[in-house]
């Protein structure tokens, strides 16, 4: 890991931010060890990209989750216009983003480097809302700015907290813990943090 990106501030965004979406992210980023901006969660996004950045860089530790909502704006609302300012800024570092579906018509949607189903399985490809397996693209109301932003690392998901309960927080959020942990484990975080903390402790 080269001294510049140990400066940077290592965060993982959620492309959704609703009641329980927030208390879903909440539980599988303390499952993690994450630390969750949850004051960026909100049906849209209420924080602009800088308020956003300031946070992030007053948390204690990282990763740092940040959730960003479109509530289903057409085109770039102000999750996206957020997210964008997030990941162009020069002391952030995007490990991932957690691209979540949603029923959202009409938009052009992301493409996926893996995907969490609602079985908890990692596969290659979208999945629907349910989490259900589909062919691509990952069509949510906060992803379509995804694909023009050249993220190191995209994984889709159904709608945090539900998928029929799979996700709910109750029973830990297993299926977004499983996205965070994918995250974790592709950026190669988990290994540089390591290097850092012989012990491997997260």
């Amino acid at each position: 890991m080269d001294n510049l990106s140990e400066c940077k501030r290592k965060v993982i965004l959620v492309t959704d931010g609703d009641r329980i979406a927030k208390r879903a992210v909440e539980v599988a980023a303390k499952n993690i060890g994450a630390r969750c901006i949850s004051a960026s969660a909100g049906n849209p996004t209420r924080r602009s990209g800088k308020e956003l950045v300031e946070m992030i860089k007053q948390a204690p530790n990282d990763p740092v989750v940040v959730m960003l909502d479109d509530r289903g704006f057409n085109g770039a609302g102000r999750g996206e216009e957020a997210l964008a300012f997030i990941t162009a800024h020069p002391e952030i570092q995007v490990l991932g983003v957690l691209a979540v579906a949603s029923n959202t018509e009409n938009v052009s949607g992301c493409t996926v480097d893996a995907s969490i189903t609602n079985s908890g399985k990692v596969i290659e490809g979208a999945v629907d809302k349910s989490g259900k397996p589909k062919h691509d693209p990952q069509e949510g109301d906060t992803v379509e700015i995804i694909d023009k932003l050249n993220l190191p690392l995209v994984i889709g998901i159904g709608d945090i907290g539900k998928m029929d309960g799979a996700d709910d927080a109750g029973k830990g959020a297993p299926l977004t813990t499983r996205a965070f942990q994918t995250i974790i484990e592709k950026s190669g975080f988990a290994q540089d943090l390591a290097v850092l903390q012989p012990d491997g402790a997260l």
